[in-house]
């Protein structure tokens, strides 16, 4: 009897799999969960970075109004940019955690 398309798949992906490799891909330890938090995670310290950066363009602004209007939207921006971050890190791990029931 012939193999079908998913037991040669399924053995193929067996034969390239090494030690330590997640098997599933959603759950705690999936293959998404795990990329979608690397990405959330350093989109996360991207937005922490931007914020300090702010910060520093807001104390050495000497004054000038155009730029601690620059440092302020660089702070704003960087804080809407962190609350999404989070919002959009629970939101996944919720949805991940619902399909992998």
């Amino acid at each position: 009897m012939a193999s079908s398309a998913s037991d040669i798949a399924r053995a193929g992906i067996e034969a390239i799999r090494i030690d330590g490799m997640p098997t599933e891909l959603l759950g705690d330890h999936g293959i998404v969960t795990r990329i979608t938090n690397l990405i959330l995670a350093s989109i996360g310290i991207i937005s922490v970075i931007m914020i300090i950066f702010g910060g520093i363009r807001y104390i050495v602004s000497g004054g000038d109004s155009k730029k601690v209007t620059d440092a302020k939207n660089t702070i704003l921006y960087a804080i809407i940019g962190l609350v999404i971050c989070l919002l959009s890190y629970a939101i996944v791990n919720f949805v991940l955690s619902t399909l992998s029931l």
